[in-house]
């Protein structure tokens, strides 16, 4: 890594392509359901219109993502309390994710209005190391998403509440792989062109 990749910089730069993919997925996730249901029909499967599962989805989303809301209540899904547990844990996460990514644009804003940009500047050699890291895992993902998801909550949440049964929740039944798989898809074309962008311009 070059000169101007100090430690500071190389933490400020992972943690904002990171949380930004994942903001870009969260974003994303709402057409995409909407996209997934069309084409697959799930909705059917729960009875319900495009659009109520969609409101729904807001209740769902509107709990995970706003700090004050306290309590996660769907109108038309029920809710069991592993399920419930699980996405209490979810909350946490997408909660720290957006205060990371709200401070990280705070700070590059900041420096570039005060004409510090060379103190987060980055290397495009850094770059591209950056953007390689995540392809390691890509034809693991490719090949089989399902044990590629399994494996992603393994190590993100150490038990088993993620997995649902779609007799007791059966809003898993509309959040399809082929919906997951297309998040997570977004989450990582975000998080490339974050880097992609120091190797074509100079900075």
């Amino acid at each position: 890594m070059k000169k101007q990749d100090t430690i500071g910089s190389v933490i400020y730069h992972f943690f904002f392509a990171l949380t930004s993919g994942v903001m870009g997925a969260i974003v994303a996730s709402w057409p995409l359901l909407f996209f997934f249901m069309a084409i697959e029909k799930t909705n059917e499967t729960v009875g319900m219109s495009l659009f109520k599962v969609m409101g729904n989805y807001n209740q769902l989303m509107g709990y995970l993502l706003l700090p004050w809301h306290r309590q996660l209540k769907m109108a038309d899904f029920p809710t069991s309390a592993n399920a419930a547990a699980h996405f209490a844990e979810v909350k946490g996460l997408f909660q720290l994710t957006a205060l990371v990514f709200l401070l990280c644009l705070a700070l590059h804003f900041y420096f570039q209005q005060a004409k510090r940009k060379p103190y987060l500047g980055m290397s495009q050699v850094a770059a591209l190391i950056f953007m390689v890291l995540p392809v390691v895992v890509l034809p693991f993902a490719i090949a089989n998403f399902d044990d590629f998801f399994r494996t992603f909550h393994t190590l993100l949440f150490h038990n088993s509440n993620w997995l649902f049964d779609p007799n007791t929740d059966p809003i898993i039944d509309v959040l399809t792989e082929g919906f997951f798989s297309a998040c997570f898809a977004v989450g990582g074309a975000v998080y490339e062109l974050y880097f992609a962008q120091y190797l074509i311009s100079r900075h």
